[in-house]
């Protein structure tokens, strides 16, 4: 299946870790803003960008959910860069099985950023004291597929969890009983 070629404004938040102080304030306009209703409450486990601290060590990592990973990854790698050391986990950007980071603390379901949609910028970027933050707006162009159903996706996920043997033995089950 292939799609068309179109041009697409990418938004990403850039980061710049030498900046970083820790202050946390990107977590709480990111928990406030996603609050139901809007600015209701505040709480940094329901944001969707979080900073990764080692105060003792000056470290401060603000990382902004990305993608949901069915599995973890294998890697546990630990860099040195400018004497600092992170471990591997600290820059990734997905909510994971071997974590609980960037999952809603009540339901467990994975947080990914919006970039604070139907705002000018992500309230994160904005709230920003020191610039550790930044928004990088880029065109691109990206190959555009046709817009899946609802139901495709749906049986997709099946799939994935069950596998589709079980889901064929389900359809026929059901089919008979009509």
């Amino acid at each position: 299946m292939s799609g068309n070629k179109v041009k697409k404004t990418i938004k990403t938040i850039k980061i710049d870790v030498d900046k970083c102080n820790g202050c946390r304030a990107c977590e709480m306009i990111c928990s406030a803003f996603h609050a139901e209703p809007k600015y209701s409450s505040n709480n940094p486990a329901r944001s969707r960008i979080r900073v990764i601290r080692d105060p003792l060590r000056d470290v401060y990592v603000p990382v902004y959910a990305g993608d949901y990973a069915v599995a973890e990854c294998a890697g546990r790698d630990r860099y040195t860069i400018d004497g600092k050391e992170y471990d591997e986990c600290a820059f990734c950007r997905a909510s994971c099985p071997s974590r609980d980071i960037f999952k809603e603390p009540d339901s467990g379901l994975p947080l990914k950023c919006d970039m604070c949609e139907g705002e000018d910028e992500p309230l994160c970027v904005k709230w920003c004291i020191v610039d550790a933050l930044t928004l990088d707006v880029r065109e691109e162009e990206v190959e555009e597929f046709p817009e899946r159903d609802e139901l495709e996706i749906g049986l997709e996920s099946l799939a994935d969890r069950y596998g589709i043997e079980k889901i064929l033995e389900t359809v026929a089950r059901i089919s008979k009983k009509d």
